[in-house]
C-alpha cells in the first residue's frame, strides 16, 4: 500500500508538498497563508493546508522529507531570527544598519561551507522539534540534498526517462550547480558546480547592484535588458567573468570579488546595458553548458530546475538549441519547489517512483460556492450569480474591462495560470498602462504574458516546436505580423512568456473560446492576482481585499460575478 510521504522546506519561500504513490495530493508556499511574499518562516500553515485538503491528520504521516542541510541553513534554523532580518532588510523593509556590510560579506561566506553531520543532526533536532508542536511524532525523517530536490522535481515531473537534468540556481547545500542522468527511474549525479562558481549569485549581484532586490527582482533585470542599446559579444566584459569547462563552471573571480568587478562596470555603463550585458552571459553561459552536458551524454532531452531557469529568455535559448529534442522546465522551479522536490525524490528511493500522473498544478486550496457567497456577503459588495461564469466573464473582458478570476484549486508555483489571475485585452496599451500605475503598481518596462488557446499559438508564435508551454516556463518570439493584436503582452523586442491553454483547463478555455468569438482571437492578457509585493491571492477574503484596495470593477469568483460598491 502506498504511503503519504511530506515535503518540508523551511528557508526562502517556504512551504509543503504532500504525495501518495504516483499522486500529488497537495502543495502550496507559506505566503499564500501569511500574506508576506516570499515568505521564510517554518511553513507550519502550510502542512496544515497539506493536511486538510488530502484530509489527513499528523499520525497518517509516515515519512517527512526535508530540503537543505548546509551550514546557514542550519544556523538559520538555530537561531531564526537570523534569517528574519535577512529577510526585511532584502525586502526593503528594514534599513540596513551599520553591521549590514559585514553581514552580508559574511553571509556569502557561510553560504559556501556545505553540509556536515553535525549540521545534518542539528537541522534534524530542529525541524523534529517544529513537527512535534504540529503533533507529528513516530515518522522516518529524510534530509535530502539541495540540488538533488531540484534535480528530482525536474525528472519525475517531466516524464522524460532517459533524460539529462541540469540545476542551476544560486547556491544550496555548497552547491550552485548540477548534472544528473536519469534512466530506468534512478538519477546518477555526474557534475557538481561549486557555489564559489555560481551563475545564479552573479545575476544576483547584478539584481542588487541595479537597486533591485535580490531573489526577487531578477525578472526586472531580464525586463529592462530589452532597452538597451545591443553590446556585440566581442566587447561585452561579463563573457570574460564566467568560463565553461566542460560540465563544470568556473568564475574567474569568488563570490565577493565577482560583486566588487560587477559594481566597476555598472560605473562604465548605463543601467539597461550593464542589464543587458549580465542576460546576455547568462545565455551564453548557460546554453554552452547545457550543449557540452547533452554531447557528452549522447541525451537529446532535457529537465530544468533551480531559480536560474526562471529566466523564460534564457529557456529560450535553450529550447532552441540544435542539440535539444524536448525540454521541460518544472513549473515551480526555484526554492519555493524544494518540498516537492524532497517528496519526490523520497517517494523515489523508498518506494521507486519516478513519474508522477500530474497533469496539471492546482494543488493549493479550493473553496466551496457556499465558502465564496459568504464571504462576498460579508463584503459588502453587489453580487450576481451566473451559469454560464465564462461567458459572462468574457463579455465584459470584450468590452475593455479588467476582471479579477478566482477558480477552484490554487496553482503552485509564481505564475499565475487562470486560478487567480487577473485578465484584460491583450491588445491595449492603455489597459497595460492603467494595470501597471493603478492595480499592480509595478515597473512600466515589465511585460504583462499572454493566455491562449493551444491551437492559436502556431498562428501567433515564432519557433513554435510542438511543445505545449502550459506553465508559462518559457519564451517566445511573437509573429511581426501579430504583434499588433498582442501590444498588451509582448515585450519591446517582440518577445512574451505565454500559457497554452488546453482540455485540462475547461473553464479557463472557454473563456478563451468565448474571447474568440467576441474579438477573433482566442488570446487574453494573464497576470498573477496581486498587488505587486503582495503574494498571489489565495482565499475569496484575500481576493476581496485586493479588489477593494485596487478600486477594480469586476471580481468573478466561481459561479459568482462581484460589482464593486
Amino acid at each position: 500500500m502506498s504511503e503519504h510521504i511530506l515535503g518540508v522546506w523551511d528557508g526562502h519561500d517556504s512551504g509543503a508538498a504532500l504525495v501518495k504513490g504516483d499522486t500529488v495530493l497537495a502543495a502550496i508556499n507559506e505566503e499564500r497563508l501569511t500574506r508576506r511574499k516570499l515568505e521564510i518562516k517554518f511553513p507550519e500553515r502550510s502542512i496544515q493546508a497539506c493536511l486538510r485538503m488530502a484530509g489527513l491528520a499528523p499520525a497518517d504521516i509516515t515519512t517527512i522529507a526535508v530540503s537543505t542541510a548546509d551550514f546557514a541553513k542550519t544556523l538559520a534554523r538555530l537561531v531564526p531570527s537570523t534569517k528574519e532580518e535577512y529577510y526585511l532588510i532584502r525586502r526593503r523593509k528594514k534599513a540596513p544598519g551599520l553591521l549590514s556590510t559585514i553581514k552580508k560579506r559574511a553571509k556569502y561566506r557561510i553560504t559556501e561551507i556545505g553540509p556536515s553531520a553535525l549540521t545534518r543532526a542539528l537541522s534534524m533536532r530542529c525541524i523534529n522539534a517544529e513537527l512535534a508542536r504540529l503533533g507529528f511524532s513516530g515518522h522516518r525523517m529524510l534530509l535530502v540534498d539541495h540540488h538533488l530536490c531540484h534535480a528530482a522535481s525536474a525528472a519525475y515531473w517531466s516524464g522524460f526517462d532517459p533524460c539529462l537534468i541540469l540545476t542551476v540556481d544560486g547556491i544550496g547545500d555548497g552547491l550552485s550547480g548540477t548534472v544528473s542522468r536519469l534512466e530506468n527511474g534512478r538519477m546518477i549525479r555526474l557534475a557538481d558546480i561549486s557555489g564559489r562558481d555560481s551563475l545564479g549569485i552573479f545575476f544576483e549581484h547584478v539584481t542588487n547592484l541595479m537597486n533591485m532586490r535580490e531573489l526577487e527582482d531578477e525578472g526586472k533585470v531580464m525586463a529592462i535588458a530589452n532597452y538597451a542599446y545591443p553590446i556585440p559579444d566581442a566587447e561585452n566584459p561579463m563573457l570574460d567573468l564566467i568560463t565553461i569547462d566542460g560540465m563544470q563552471v568556473r568564475s574567474r573571480h569568488a563570490t565577493l570579488r565577482m560583486y566588487s568587478e560587477l559594481k566597476k562596470l555598472l560605473w562604465k555603463y548605463p543601467s539597461e546595458q550593464f542589464a543587458y550585458m549580465a542576460q546576455r552571459t547568462l545565455e551564453v553561459k548557460v546554453c554552452e553548458l547545457a550543449r557540452n552536458c547533452l554531447r557528452q551524454t549522447g541525451m537529446r532531452r532535457l529537465a530544468l530546475a533551480g531559480g536560474v531557469f526562471s529566466n523564460i529568455k534564457l529557456n529560450m535559448q535553450i529550447r532552441l538549441l540544435p542539440e535539444v529534442e524536448a525540454c521541460c522546465v518544472f513549473p515551480h522551479m526555484g526554492d519555493g519547489g524544494l518540498a516537492l522536490g524532497a517528496a519526490f525524490q523520497a517517494n523515489n528511493e523508498l518506494n521507486g517512483v519516478s513519474s508522477y500522473n500530474a497533469p496539471d498544478v492546482y494543488w493549493g486550496p479550493s473553496y466551496t460556492d457556499d465558502e465564496i457567497l459568504d464571504a462576498i456577503r460579508q463584503s459588502g459588495n453587489s453580487w450576481s450569480r451566473h451559469d454560464d461564469i465564462a461567458q459572462t466573464a468574457a463579455s465584459l473582458i470584450a468590452e475593455g474591462n479588467i476582471v479579477f478570476w478566482v477558480q477552484g484549486g490554487m496553482e503552485y508555483g509564481p505564475r499565475a495560470l487562470g486560478r487567480r489571475s487577473i485578465l484584460a485585452l491583450p491588445n491595449s496599451t492603455r489597459i497595460k498602462d492603467l494595470l501597471n500605475l493603478r492595480l499592480k503598481m509595478r515597473v512600466w518596462y515589465q511585460p504583462f504574458c499572454p493566455s491562449m488557446l493551444v491551437e492559436e499559438a502556431a498562428e501567433v508564435l515564432e519557433n513554435n516546436d510542438g511543445l505545449i508551454n502550459r506553465f508559462m516556463t518559457m519564451g517566445y518570439m511573437v509573429k511581426q505580423e501579430r504583434r499588433r493584436d498582442m501590444e498588451g503582452v509582448i515585450g519591446i523586442d517582440g518577445s512574451c512568456r505565454p500559457q497554452f491553454v488546453t482540455d485540462n483547463e475547461p473553464l479557463f478555455r472557454r473563456l478563451l473560446q468565448e474571447l474568440k468569438k467576441l474579438t477573433g482571437t482566442g488570446v487574453v492578457l494573464n497576470t498573477s492576482f496581486n498587488v505587486h509585493g503582495d503574494p498571489l491571492v489565495c482565499s475569496p477574503q484575500d481576493a476581496l481585499g485586493t479588489l477593494k484596495k485596487t478600486g477594480n470593477d469586476y471580481l468573478v469568483m466561481g459561479n459568482y460575478l462581484v460589482k464593486r460598491v
